[in-house]
């Protein structure tokens, strides 16, 4: 007579094995978002310093950089609430309002970056007339506007239950940004391997050292963008 063993898990032995994936898991996102608030906060803080105090090109050049360090701060502030809202769900609701800042803030900035060295390189006259500071001014204001409305609209969202229009929208919102930005490193490269007429070899230098600079930055800021969304 043969005998058979018969494997089953008890309930009890079910739950504490989700316990215990669940508890890794919070684990790991606490020590991850740690992490980037400990190393984001001073670090973007810093570069803000910098651009206030002149240390850079001044703020009038640097200032879609130094609202990208403000968003970024924001962001950093959000990896906080997230790894607080982990032990305290009554925070879950300003997560989400957050959320929307970091999925619209950082891109649409860095678009704006990859914009304004795409006018620098290959339409400087257009560049040189958009150059003050009350345009960029405006431009960071409406950005600013519509990342409210995004954290807004996520919270919406989220409180309705309505994911699926969550992810459409911010997919469709990447795929806008994605393709500017592409666009802009596209025509920046074809720029880049161009000569102008009647250049001599030092301006030629230079202007070529700028180009790649900002080809560089557009094509970092691209990278980055994949890598986030």
């Amino acid at each position: 007579m043969n005998n058979s063993t018969v494997n089953f898990t008890t309930p009890e032995t079910s739950t504490n094995s989700t316990t215990q994936s669940i508890g890794l898991m919070d684990l790991v996102i606490t020590c991850v978002h740690s992490f980037n608030f400990l190393f984001g906060l001073p670090t973007n803080s810093y570069v803000i310093w910098l651009i206030v105090t002149g240390a850079g090109s001044g703020v009038a050049s640097e200032f879609f950089n130094l609202n990208l360090s403000m968003c970024e701060i924001c962001t950093c502030l959000s990896c906080l609430v997230s790894t607080l809202t982990i032990y305290f769900s009554s925070l879950s609701l300003l997560m989400q309002f957050l959320q929307g800042l970091i999925l619209t803030g950082r891109p649409l900035f860095q678009c704006l970056m990859c914009v304004e060295r795409y006018l620098a390189v290959v339409h400087p006259v257009t560049f040189l007339k958009f150059k003050p500071l009350r345009y960029r001014v405006i431009c960071c204001t409406v950005v600013w506007i519509i990342n409210l409305g995004s954290c807004f609209y996520s919270l919406f969202i989220v409180i309705s239950q309505n994911i699926n229009v969550q992810t459409w929208f911010f997919s469709l919102q990447f795929l806008l940004v994605f393709s500017i930005q592409l666009f802009c490193l596209v025509a920046v490269l074809r720029a880049l391997k161009q000569s102008g007429p009647g250049e001599r070899g030092r301006e030629k230098e230079e202007e070529n050292h700028m180009k790649r600079r900002a080809f560089h930055l557009i094509l970092i800021t691209t990278l980055e963008l994949v890598k986030l969304d």
